[in-house]
């Protein structure tokens, strides 16, 4: 797939990047620290992880010292998983909630392990060039420092629910009382500090020593269930990536409990169905795509948990013939609302980078909804993630409120590979758009032969949660009049699509170096030489 389109149909202001080494990621200082290392004489790896820390400190709206992550590595001759989610505190109860049909989203009993400081520490620790400590300059000069706030950065950041107006210690992300604005310059020395010690440690600080501990008294006092036990009990964990095959390519996830299973049962549904003979951005192209999306989120609600409590096997969800089954429910002429098929028992932030030895990095870290549950931590700067929002509350279901468990995710990166060699690392960054936009990247890409680029520039469709469907402003009226006549209901509240409708990053191999392109509903860029 070394041949790209070079036209370019939709309005953007941006062309494809090509280079040797590479780095794509939604806010342009974390795209400098990533190209700073790689300079450095640091691989893929030790650039993503300088990157990664850095959108820590410089996005806060998406993610932080706080989140969770996941991460696929390319060593250069095969792929590594990376399953860096936390899990709930072991002394909780789904009883605690009483007869609450959905967990809370806000406060500490949305709160699960932050699992991000992990990732960094593992993944320099297997494949790192460069000391742990080299990878926090950037990152903790603009902590300490301040950095200007960026444009899409600070609409988030005014946009912040009410409810964290009611966190006292949330007012540290609250200058002067308010959000900051574009371009005015935030400081943060508690977590320039924080990131010394992490670093100093190898993350022993914020697992097993201080700042565990204050994580603990502060989780104590306002009586939540998080303990010291809890953050030194967690582990990332190495995971086998689950894949696809889709018209000559395998797009490989992250297993359960991340929802990258959704995108790869919808592609393999999909392969039934020809979409390249219909024209591309076309109602028949889109309706058959959406369908197919309908029917693999059906089975992912219904059956994607920790693996640990799934009661299906994630191979008996990508057989063949069960897809081959599935596929058949799609009828091109009318809109379904599918139910999970039946089977035997059993606010973030994404960034990819590459290098010219070959190494390639798809890499995501989030706080969940925006700075995540609104609990700061006195004195350090962190924010902790909402993750355990995730959870279900129905009794028996495999994915319900337990101690000591990973709760469904939706933050995912995602790998293409042809013959088995690397093709594209990239990711959607946005909740449940996240395997919605992974499968349009494939088609787009696979099927209508767009350059990384111009598939990030296109339009998206989302499926919502009650099945309706949101298309982004690039739709024309002929499309919307089309789907609604198949009986599609459209999504009527205006949507922001700097976030709704995600932010996908985009490195694709071609022979010499490679093309990138990023998403222009964000702050980011991609960057190379």
């Amino acid at each position: 797939m070394n041949a790209f389109s070079n036209h370019f149909p939709y309005p953007s202001q941006r062309m494809p990047v090509m280079a040797k080494n590479m780095v794509a990621t939604s806010q342009p200082l974390a795209v400098q620290a990533g190209i700073d290392i790689l300079r450095k004489g640091g691989n893929a790896v030790d650039s993503a992880l300088a990157t990664a820390i850095t959108l820590a400190v410089v996005e806060p709206t998406s993610n932080g010292i706080g989140s969770d992550a996941f991460c696929i590595v390319w060593d250069g001759e095969k792929l590594h998983g990376l399953n860096a989610s936390g899990r709930s505190p072991a002394g909780v109860d789904s009883a605690q909630f009483g007869d609450a049909t959905q967990m809370p989203l806000w406060g500490w009993d949305a709160v699960t392990v932050p699992g991000c400081v992990s990732a960094w520490v593992a993944l320099s620790d297997r494949f790192g060039k460069l000391p742990f400590e080299d990878l926090f300059q950037s990152a903790i000069y603009y902590a300490r420092e301040g950095y200007l706030v960026s444009p899409i950065t600070a609409n988030a950041w005014a946009d912040i629910p009410d409810e964290y107006y009611n966190f006292g210690d949330f007012s540290s992300f609250l200058p002067n009382g308010r959000p900051p604005l574009a371009g005015d310059l935030f400081r943060f020395p508690d977590q320039a500090a924080t990131l010394e010690a992490i670093a100093s440690t190898k993350g022993d600080e914020f697992y097993k020593g201080g700042i565990a501990k204050r994580i603990a008294e502060a989780a104590k006092n306002a009586g939540a269930k998080l303990t010291a036990e809890d953050m030194a009990a967690h582990q990332c964990d190495w995971v086998d990536l689950i894949s696809v095959e889709y018209n000559g390519v395998e797009l490989h996830e992250i297993p359960p409990n991340g929802q990258g299973l959704a995108a790869l049962i919808m592609l393999g549904i999909l392969r039934h169905h020809n979409v390249s003979q219909y024209p591309v951005d076309s109602v028949d192209s889109l309706h058959c795509q959406i369908e197919a999306m309908k029917l693999a989120f059906a089975d992912a609600h219904r059956y994607i948990a920790d693996p640990a409590f799934m009661d299906v096997s994630v191979d008996d969800l990508l057989k063949s013939d069960y897809l081959a089954e599935r596929s058949t429910l799609i009828d091109m002429n009318r809109a379904s609302l599918p139910v999970h098929g039946s089977l035997p028992k059993g606010g973030t932030v994404y960034l990819s980078t590459a290098d010219q030895s070959g190494m390639m990095v798809s890499m995501i870290q989030s706080n969940y909804h925006g700075f995540g549950s609104g609990i700061v931590i006195p004195g350090t700067g962190i924010s902790l993630q909402n993750r355990g929002a995730g959870f279900s509350l129905t009794e028996g279901h495999p994915n319900q409120f337990g101690p000591s468990k990973r709760p469904y995710h939706t933050i995912i990166p995602a790998f293409l590979t042809q013959g088995g060699e690397p093709l594209m690392s990239f990711g959607v960054m946005g909740g449940p758009m996240q395997p919605q936009g992974h499968a349009q990247m494939v088609v787009r890409t696979v099927d209508y032969g767009q350059n990384p680029q111009v598939a990030s520039d296109a339009p998206r469709w989302q499926v919502m949660e009650n099945q309706e469907v949101a298309l982004d402003n690039g739709y024309g009226e002929e499309v919307r009049t089309g789907l609604a006549k198949k009986g599609h209901v459209l999504y009527s509240n205006e949507l922001d699509p700097s976030f709704s409708m995600g932010g996908a990053q985009l490195i694709q191999k071609v022979d010499g170096g490679y093309i990138a392109g990023s998403d222009h509903r964000k702050d980011g860029m991609a960057a190379g030489f």
